[in-house]
């Protein structure tokens, strides 16, 4: 059976032509938005890198999701440097991905975009971001929290109303990337 451009043979995924193409539009996509288009400091990241994983999430489900954020971030690191590479960024990426297609891909309803928001930015992005910024700086974890608060407060509203903004545009995209 094939779902949104996805289907599996044999006990193996495969992915269609356009469905590739897709998801390899929307993690240069990521890239640019992540390296080119944010505020970045050591501690803080401010932009819409999430948007690609979004939609992502919406039209392919965790799995592409996870992987479009991981590799985005993998690469980006790797081509565009803006610190260290440090492996625990790509698995928070992976994670938002993955958090993003569960709860986003079959149900896009305002709870789950909600939850989607605030497991992303308050536990991935806070505390669990904040702990790898503190093993790789050996920063004081605490008033790490404290400055990042911020920020997770902000991009709570801008990913809620962004996202809210992105499902009717996933809606109509669907029958044409996931044929």
């Amino acid at each position: 059976m094939k779902i949104n451009g996805i289907e599996q043979k044999k006990g193996k995924i495969v992915f269609s032509t356009k469905t590739l193409a897709a998801l390899g539009i929307l993690l240069a996509m990521e890239i640019v938005l992540s390296r080119f288009l944010s505020i970045s400091a050591w501690n803080v990241k401010i932009g819409f890198s999430f948007v690609p994983i979004v939609l992502a999430a919406l039209l392919f489900g965790p799995i592409p999701a996870a992987a479009v954020a991981a590799l985005g971030d993998f690469l980006g690191a790797i081509l565009f440097p803006i610190g260290p590479y440090f492996p625990g960024f790509t698995l928070t990426a992976a994670l938002t991905g993955l958090t993003f297609g569960l709860l986003l891909h079959r149900k896009n309803s305002v709870v789950n975009s909600l939850l989607a928001v605030l497991i992303v930015q308050w536990i991935l992005g806070l505390l669990l971001n904040t702990y790898w910024i503190h093993v790789l700086y050996q920063s004081p974890f605490v008033p790490l929290l404290a400055t990042r608060a911020a920020q997770a407060a902000l991009l709570s509203v801008v990913q809620f109303v962004t996202i809210r903004a992105l499902i009717p545009l996933a809606e109509r995209l669907k029958g044409s990337v996931a044929a």
